[in-house]
């Protein structure tokens, strides 16, 4: 009897696991390729990020839901964009983990969302050197009156920077207390 039942199993695990598997969208439309700069994955239709990932070098920022990306940007940085921020005014965009803050609606940038810098470890590397961190990290858009055709590749103070129709987005799709992991 246990023989029989084998193949029965076998063939209810397999209907189990082509249900339950999760569907790779941009595969099964024949694209491929993971969501470009301010694309919706559309496996997660309204789901806000739980994790925002800076990717420095790349100058992209993911909005992530769990292992899925929901949207990639292009970032503009501090004017000082390799390593991490050391002290007030060097503008540097730090590195290490961190969360949204707080917000700012009526930004100098548009909006403007806060990230918890510096935290623990920048304070130590900072006060090991005899140096203030700073603080005021921010995500927002672009100068208000400022046309962002303008603005060079790098030109922040060591905030993160998109333009204002993406940062409104950013705004909708993250919460406060999100976490912030910013890479070399």
């Amino acid at each position: 009897m246990a023989a029989t039942l084998r193949p029965l199993f076998v063939s209810l695990a397999l209907v189990f696991v082509t249900v339950t598997a999760p569907v790779d969208m941009a595969a099964a439309s024949g694209g491929g390729a993971p969501a470009g700069p301010g694309a919706l994955n559309l496996e997660r239709p309204g789901a806000k990020a739980d994790l925002i990932v800076v990717h420095k070098s790349a100058r992209v920022m993911e909005l992530k839901h769990g292992e899925q990306v929901l949207r990639t940007y292009k970032v503009h940085l501090g004017k000082v964009p390799v390593g991490p921020k050391l002290m007030r005014g060097d503008g540097r965009t730090p590195e290490g983990t961190y969360w949204i803050q707080s917000r700012k609606e009526n930004s100098s940038f548009h909006r403007a969302l806060k990230i918890s810098y510096p935290n623990a470890d920048d304070r130590v590397r900072s006060n090991a050197i005899g140096l203030d961190p700073g603080d005021f990290i921010m995500i927002h858009g672009t100068p208000n009156g400022f046309p962002p055709t303008k603005l060079p590749r790098d030109w922040t103070n060591g905030c993160i920077a998109v333009t204002n129709g993406e940062i409104d987005e950013i705004w909708r799709l993250v919460d406060d207390g999100v976490g912030v992991l910013i890479l070399p």
